[in-house]
């Protein structure tokens, strides 16, 4: 029997960066719909490059002089540099300042990638202000403009295995303050809809992975490492941070006042303990387990996510090998650990 050729992994960070900024079909015409330029807000963290320069390529492939703007605070000068030799006009800003939004550029759609999670235990006064103080002052600042506000699945309830993750029907039980502050940023994003008309939409997260971040290369640290993997959080979804931007970037046609939710992750719930045996095994390590199985989880259901989009371009099982062959050969991570085995909220 003939057998389908395994994909080649990245062989390092440009030619990563790359596949990670290539529009997916239907970017790039959504996008040029939009008629006018594109704004993504909090473009400096681990997702905003790539999803930046995304949106750069598929405008140009589409033929369109829309110009994207990347707001941050740029604590990184070279990714600021790299964005700026691809085209992508860039603005320094403090977006927790209310002072700041007068110098921000017009746009046809925003895209809110800015968020407090990792380090807001002991700091929940900073976490508030930022994701929920600050959606505040960057709705009222692009009033009527069509806006993907990113959030999280952790607005949700833990669900039992055998349920399949929450949909966008279930009501949120957020636990913990980070994920009551995400809620919360939903609430007046929504709120601010309904105020001015402004379209909206919630874009549900729940791991995004690439080589250098996510759950599947937290695992593979560890095992790296030789450090135990916790499988107290029994099972988790993922998804290639490729196919995540595309979603976002297209959802944007999705937007109204009503303020409509999209989950997006990977459509399997896959065992920690699997995952952790199959880095072990690409990696010829040796696996140690700590904790026990719960008998529920935090979980997506993103059917309705596939049924615009697709499913994603890449699979978990080639995301895991790619992960394994990256961490063992010494790959650089971004050093944010999803602490993806925390049940009781705190980051």
């Amino acid at each position: 029997m003939q057998t389908t050729a395994r994909r080649p992994a990245p062989a390092d960070e440009k030619q990563l960066e790359d596949l990670l900024s290539t529009p997916l079909e239907g970017v790039g015409a959504d996008l040029a719909a939009l008629g006018g330029d594109v704004v993504l807000l909090g473009a400096g963290g681990k997702i905003g490059p790539t999803m930046t320069v995304m949106a750069k390529r598929a405008l140009e492939a589409a033929g369109s002089a829309a110009t994207v703007h990347a707001v941050s605070r740029w604590s990184e000068v070279d990714v600021r540099e790299s964005l700026e030799k691809q085209g992508i006009r860039t603005h320094s800003a403090e977006l927790g300042d209310p002072a700041a939004y007068s110098a921000l550029p017009d746009a046809a759609a925003v895209y809110y990638l800015a968020a407090m999670k990792f380090g807001t235990t002991g700091a929940e006064h900073r976490m508030w202000w930022a994701n929920a103080a600050m959606p505040a002052l960057v709705a009222s600042r692009y009033r009527g403009v069509p806006t993907v506000v990113y959030s999280s699945g952790n607005v949700y309830p833990f669900t039992p295995l055998a349920h399949g993750g929450c949909t966008e029907q279930d009501a949120p039980l957020p636990r913990g303050e980070y994920a009551q502050s995400c809620l919360a940023r939903e609430r007046i994003f929504a709120g601010a809809s309904e105020r001015w008309g402004t379209p909206s939409l919630m874009f549900r997260l729940n791991y995004a992975c690439e080589l250098r971040y996510g759950v599947v290369a937290d695992i593979a640290t560890r095992i790296a490492e030789g450090r135990l993997v916790d499988v107290t959080m029994p099972a988790v979804n993922v998804v290639w941070q490729q196919d995540v931007s595309a979603w976002a970037l297209r959802s944007v046609l999705l937007a109204d006042p009503s303020a409509p939710v999209l989950n997006a992750t990977g459509p399997e719930t896959i065992p920690v303990r699997r995952i952790a045996l199959l880095l072990g095994e690409a990696m010829g390590r040796e696996v140690e387990f700590t904790g026990t199985e719960a008998a529920d989880a935090l979980l997506n259901d993103a059917g309705d996510c596939f049924a615009r989009f697709g499913y994603p371009s890449l699979a978990a099982r080639t995301l895991i090998d790619w992960t394994a062959e990256w961490v063992s050969a010494g790959g650089r991570q971004l050093g944010k650990a999803t602490k993806f085995e925390q049940r009781q909220g705190r980051y």
